[in-house]
């Protein structure tokens, strides 16, 4: 069973950044694609950002292009979240996947605990 930890949630004001973490404890991790969703209050859980196990492909939900950056370190078995320009529209818990390559959650096995990012309006 894959075990991710996510970090780095916070309350900050709009227009400023964050930088979220996530480790994984699988042995395989260079060669696993991850995932970043997000679930707001009283909303479906819902794609942000992935990876592909290299790092050389990326993928964004329309919403943040341009202002999220997905990456990965693979020697330290971590994935982050570079989130710039924050919006209060970006509320939510911020989770880490595994396991999968799509856009919704039903494509990923493993799970993160998550991560509050509140930004205020």
């Amino acid at each position: 069973q894959v075990q991710l930890v996510e970090s780095g949630g916070g309350l900050v004001q709009a227009g400023d950044s964050l930088r979220l973490s996530c480790e994984s404890s699988e042995d395989t991790f260079s060669g696993t694609p991850m995932g970043w969703f997000r679930q707001a209050p009283g909303k479906e859980r819902e794609f942000v950002a992935r990876i592909s196990s290299s790092g050389i492909t990326t993928y964004y939900e329309d919403s943040v292009k341009g202002r999220f950056t997905i990456s990965r370190d693979n020697a330290k078995n971590f994935v982050y979240l570079q989130m710039n320009s924050l919006k209060p529209e970006d509320t939510a818990v911020y989770y880490c996947a595994a396991g999968g390559w799509g856009m919704t959650p039903r494509d990923y096995t493993s799970w993160g605990q998550g991560t509050q990012v509140t930004v205020p309006s």
